[in-house]
């Protein structure tokens, strides 16, 4: 997994709220198990007409929104299903870190799962980094410090995290990894319980 420090970057606004897992990634999408290519689905219902053809107006999609890491989105990101495509799509299509007024559980942890720093903040807030993103602003995204940064601006905002989780995306250490960086623990505990509970150490 790819290790997340420090981001800057352009931000891109989607300025919705209750935003679904299908609406970030229809169903037709979910037959792979790759997480490449998954960006070409990504919001395939608000870019493309019944027919296929591209007929996108979001303000995403605009040429000087191309590379952005971050985006903004509006409050319960990632709600409904629990497609775990979703966060791959937001990956794949080069996004790192997404800043909201809320997301739903299942989508937050599943943004951790694969290096992904999801960002929540109050509302006010929001609505200051999505003023700053629609004027096509820089960020940048200080994990160590736990802070977001408008470039050019006074405006810094500090964002709370759970430390394992800080850790794991500072050190790019998936759910395993993290567990095996407890290895001599695990180890020392089966020893110690061979010991106390030798029936359940028995073969069959």
């Amino acid at each position: 997994m790819q290790k997340f420090t420090t981001l800057r970057s352009i931000a891109a606004p989607f300025a919705r709220d209750h935003v679904d897992t299908d609406m970030i990634i229809p169903k037709q999408f979910l037959t792979t198990v790759s997480r490449k290519g998954l960006g070409a689905g990504l919001f395939y219902d608000l870019r493309y007409d019944d027919k296929g053809a591209w007929n996108s107006s979001l303000l995403l999609d605009k040429k000087v929104y191309k590379g952005a890491a971050i985006l903004v989105v509006g409050d319960n990101f990632g709600c409904g299903s629990s497609r775990e495509h979703a966060p791959w799509a937001l990956l794949d299509a080069g996004y790192r870190c997404l800043i909201g007024a809320g997301f739903a559980d299942i989508f937050y942890n599943n943004c951790f799962k694969n290096g992904m720093l999801p960002i929540v903040l109050p509302k006010q807030q929001v609505g200051q980094l999505m003023q700053a993103a629609e004027a096509v602003a820089y960020m940048t995204v200080d994990l160590p410090q736990q802070t977001v940064s408008v470039e050019g601006t006074q405006q810094v905002f500090s964002f709370d995290i759970d430390e394992t989780r800080k850790r794991a995306l500072l050190e790019g250490l998936d759910d395993i990894a993290m567990t095996l960086k407890e290895e001599d623990s695990i180890r020392a505990f089966e020893e110690r319980d061979r010991t106390q509970r030798p029936w359940l150490w028995a073969s069959p």
